[in-house]
């Protein structure tokens, strides 16, 4: 799971999803007490019949300075609906001329429980407790990394699913990469 912005603290008189999130302090105190919604997005393209064509997968240095491979992925905000947080998440990491579809109703291909506890899950995250939503959201127009990336690279599925590439993701997101894969009937 990545994150890359603490938002400034929520103001309960705004009904705008971009009115906030809690402080740092805060979000450290809460993910010590309960689980936290997140998206996961695989970033895909299709060709002309909808088949999955090639994974986007970002280049991130971790807090501890690991180099590593990740999903698109962040929280859900305080009233805001599933789809928006797919956009915003997706538009943050990939760039706001990423185009990304999102179906009229969105439904997860999975859902991933990351725990602070590694083993309970192929999930882990040290920092909390974290329920994520994945989703495989086709996208059209130029991605660029935003942010804390520092690549995105393009790869066919076979080239993603090369055990070189997997090592490189951390917290289960490999495990996450190759269900979406399956999902869509791209994993050999």
């Amino acid at each position: 799971m990545t994150e890359t912005v603490d938002f400034p603290e929520f103001d309960p008189r705004s009904t705008s999803p971009s009115g906030g999130w809690l402080s740092a302090a805060q979000i450290r105190e809460i993910r010590t007490q309960l689980p936290i919604v997140y998206v996961d997005a695989v970033p895909v393209r299709t060709d002309s019949v909808g088949d999955v064509i090639q994974v986007g997968l970002l280049l991130r240095v971790t807090e501890h300075g690991q180099i590593t491979r990740a999903l698109v992925s962040g929280r859900v905000l305080y009233h805001e609906r599933i789809r928006d947080a797919l956009l915003r998440h997706v538009e943050k990491d990939l760039g706001p001329m990423a185009l990304p579809t999102i179906p009229a109703s969105p439904q997860p291909f999975t859902v991933a429980e990351y725990f602070p506890t590694p083993g309970i899950t192929p999930y882990y995250d040290p920092r909390q407790h974290a329920i994520s939503m994945a989703y495989i959201v086709p996208v059209r127009g130029d991605c660029a990394p935003q942010q804390d990336a520092l690549e995105l690279s393009w790869l066919t599925p076979e080239e993603a699913m090369h055990p070189d590439v997997l090592s490189e993701m951390a917290g289960g997101q490999d495990v996450l990469l190759r269900t979406a894969l399956a999902h869509v009937g791209r994993l050999a």
